[in-house]
């Protein structure tokens, strides 16, 4: 996972360097509770309807995920994750980041992904 900063980077930019490597992009956009990120993931990336909006469900339908990309044969996906400041006080955001950083180890070339701190 990289971390960029919203004060050097804009996520228009940081689109363009994605497509520009041949990837697709997908922005999943700000939240500042855990409860709201692991909704919006959900939403985002259209995880199935019994989605526990827990950690350890997010870490299973993010390897689903990567499962749908790689047997699907499309582009590799970056996410760019958009994450507040008050978010990053959270401790949450740590579990996050690792489950994250397990489902790019996972997924091998077809996940990356991008935090942007806003």
């Amino acid at each position: 996972m990289k971390i960029y900063s919203a004060d050097t980077w804009t996520i228009e930019e940081l689109q363009a360097l994605v497509h520009d490597a041949g990837r697709r992009a997908l922005v999943i956009p700000a939240a500042d509770t855990k409860r709201t990120v692991l909704a919006i993931f959900a939403e985002t990336l259209d995880f199935p309807a019994d989605y526990g909006v827990n950690l350890d469900a997010l870490n299973d339908s993010l390897h689903d995920f990567a499962d749908a990309v790689s047997d699907g044969g499309q582009a590799p996906i970056t996410f760019i994750w958009e994450v507040p400041a008050v978010f990053r006080a959270d401790r949450s955001f740590g579990v996050i980041c690792e489950i994250l950083q397990d489902a790019e180890g996972y997924a091998g070339k077809n996940l990356s992904v991008i935090a942007v701190c806003l």
